[in-house]
């Protein structure tokens, strides 16, 4: 067993050697939306790691490809579906922010204050800035934005 500290939220979990990161957060019940289904090629799974990347499998391609895409990506990036947990001492940050998986989802928030950024699925930029009213005119210029993933996404 390897231990895995999740922050902001103070948890400290013993997790099996090669357990899938993505595993452990959705097991915690952890905001993750997995909007790509865990392929590595969207943001929503985007996690900092604050110690212990040594401990973490391998970044692949396909999520080497992905962090650059990802606007809020850092030196210390990974994606939890593609990264599994190898040693110990790994610590994970949750990035702040609220993923939308369709332009629905933003309608349905019209009239209320931003709790937390509203960020984009495919490369987490910021749509919606914290403590701001959502309104109508400022989801109208999101009506074009693109949430899918198509199968040409998986292509490497």
């Amino acid at each position: 067993m390897k231990t895995l500290q999740l922050e902001p939220i103070h948890r400290s979990l013993e997790v099996a050697t090669n357990t899938r990161l993505l595993d452990t957060l959705l097991a915690e019940q952890c905001p993750v939306m997995m909007a790509c289904g865990g392929q590595g090629i969207c943001a929503t799974c985007h996690v900092y790691v604050a110690k212990g990347m040594e401990s973490l499998s391998p970044l692949s391609q396909r999520e080497e490809r992905t962090l650059a895409l990802i606007t809020g990506a850092r030196e210390n990036s990974r994606l939890s579906c593609q990264c599994r947990v190898m040693g110990e001492g790994v610590e994970i940050v949750l990035p702040e922010g609220l993923y939308v998986e369709s332009f629905n989802d933003l309608e349905s928030l019209i009239g209320r204050r931003s709790k937390v950024p509203i960020l984009h699925p495919r490369d987490g930029r910021i749509l919606i800035q914290k403590g701001k009213i959502i309104t109508r005119s400022s989801i109208m210029q999101l009506q074009d934005v693109d949430f899918s993933f198509s199968e040409s996404d998986l292509a490497d």
